[in-house]
């Protein structure tokens, strides 16, 4: 199974609009995204609210899985979305 490992950008980490930007992108995606942190349970990338009990802040180290066609790429996509900062716009 692909993964990714990405750095949280966003300065509030995946908590509110990032979370939500985060969420949409990955409801997306051809294939199911989950993210954990080390040692954590792991969460659909598409729920805001599992995004937000990761307690993912900012400089936080996560990690992408995704199978099925289309993984490497959706996880690409999303992985871009982590290390931008998502709190400007």
């Amino acid at each position: 199974m692909p993964e990714r490992r990405v750095t949280v950008a966003s300065k509030v980490g995946l908590h509110a609009r990032p979370a939500a930007l985060l969420a949409k992108a990955a409801a997306g995606q051809p294939v199911k995204v989950t993210i954990h942190k080390d040692g954590g349970r792991p969460v659909e990338a598409a729920s805001v609210l599992g995004l937000m009990t990761l307690g993912a802040m900012h400089g936080d180290e996560v990690v992408l899985t995704a199978d099925g066609d289309g993984a490497d790429a959706a996880l690409e996509a999303i992985a871009q979305l982590i290390a931008t900062d998502l709190d400007e716009g």
